[in-house]
């Protein structure tokens, strides 16, 4: 017979977990998510388990099973490595009426796992009907297709009765269309209108429907630009007359993208709002050319900076002082133009002119590469290699890190 799907709800209700390794390892965080009272009956745990135990998510009884165990449960999972354990729970869980899920042998359970997983509000599950010749594999390769559907955009409840209100802010990622996150990915396929920056992952525009308005609201630098307050005017308008909105930017919206004078903008004409983060350029443009912003016995702290003014500048809030003294890694944003001045400012203030600087234009994108220098050179490579924006600058020992990667990885084959 089919077996009849249900969500269990389990807040506040106890499941019994026989069993301690592989099996348990994965079921009991998704049983923790769904805000079970989990006892685990196991001599011997994996260690995560083992940690769930000590931080109090779970009740850890370091024993084997004994009758009684299952005792005002709702849901009970045999997952041990004996079948003759796994029957004895079985037998006990169907005698008191109680669903059971045997980890060895599906086609003796009350009750079958499914694979499963989430793509924003939706929780997917796949079964195979047939438990002694369904192969796990084959359903987990089915919820796998399908999530990413739900998640690139291409399967959409769009215009499902709870169609999303208001604005989302939504952090591309540093370039790659493939570093937006899930849920960037997820509500960027909801929206009526989008907006979009200069650095989002622009590729993903192709990818929506043909009657999605598109509005480019970038910045070109010492170019053309739309001002900031025909954004928050475009974002409040569309949203007003009913409309979905995404605001698409690169990076994350909080770091150095303006996002939250967005939200701001938004919440003072009563427009609901919410806030997707994204992958900084900031981290994850160092980490695509191997640059590792800390590094142990290197950096133990790393400082971010917008250089969109130039030291000395009036406008200019950074404490270069402080900077030049300091040991850790200096991750340099908008910096390219004016790389001249900084360097001048780090050696005044006690930088090694040998100090390490990497140089990485178009981040994470086909285009990318890297050129490294020193602090005392920095100007003259840039110039040399003429590197337009978007760069970010590195200056610090992790960039010797990235050389030794580098280095190492020409002589590992795939």
């Amino acid at each position: 017979m089919d077996p009849y799907l249900l969500g269990l709800r389990l807040e506040g209700r106890l499941v019994v977990v026989v069993g301690g390794g592989a099996v348990a390892f994965r079921r009991v965080p998704a049983l923790l998510d769904a805000g079970a009272e989990v006892l685990l009956v196991s001599p011997k745990v994996a260690a995560s388990l083992e940690d769930l135990a000590a931080a109090g998510r779970i009740r850890w009884e370091a024993r084997g099973y004994r009758p009684g165990d299952c005792a005002g449960a709702w849901l009970v999972c045999a997952c041990t490595d004996d079948p003759a354990v796994n029957a004895a729970v079985a037998a006990a869980a169907e005698a008191q009426r109680t669903w059971y899920v045997r980890a060895d042998d599906a086609g003796a359970s009350a009750a079958w796992t499914p694979a499963a997983g989430r793509a924003g509000d939706v929780r997917l599950g796949v079964l195979s009907v047939d438990p002694k010749r369904g192969d796990p594999r084959h359903s987990a390769a089915i919820r796998d297709a399908l999530l990413a559907d739900l998640q690139s955009g291409r399967v959409s409840a769009r215009h499902g009765r709870r169609h999303p209100a208001g604005v989302a802010i939504i952090g591309g990622g540093p370039g790659d269309p493939g570093l937006i996150t899930v849920r960037g990915r997820q509500l960027l396929a909801e929206a009526d209108v989008v907006l979009t920056d200069r650095l989002a992952p622009r590729s993903l525009l192709d990818e929506l429907r043909d009657d999605v308005e598109i509005i480019d609201a970038g910045k070109i630098p010492y170019g053309r630009a739309m001002a900031q307050e025909h954004i928050n005017a475009a974002l409040v308008s569309h949203a007003q007359a009913g409309r979905f909105v995404a605001r698409l930017k690169g990076g994350d919206p909080f770091v150095f993208g303006r996002g939250a004078e967005e939200v701001l903008a938004c919440l003072r004409a009563g427009v609901p709002v919410t806030v997707v983060p994204g992958v900084t350029s900031a981290v994850g443009v160092p980490a695509s050319a191997w640059v590792p912003v800390t590094h142990r016995g290197v950096a133990q702290e790393f400082h971010v900076v917008s250089v969109h003014v130039a030291p000395g500048d009036e406008r200019s809030t950074v404490n270069w002082e402080l900077l030049g003294g300091s040991s850790g890694t200096l991750v340099l944003l908008m910096a390219v133009e004016r790389i001249g001045a900084v360097a001048d400012e780090l050696l005044r203030y006690g930088r090694s002119p040998d100090t390490p600087v990497s140089v990485i234009a178009d981040g994470t994108l086909p285009t990318q590469r890297t050129i490294n220098s020193t602090l005392e050179q920095v100007e003259s490579r840039i110039a040399e290699e003429g590197v337009r924006p978007p760069a970010i600058v590195v200056v610090g020992n992790v960039v010797s890190v990235a050389v030794e990667i580098t280095e190492l990885m020409r002589h590992v084959t795939a």
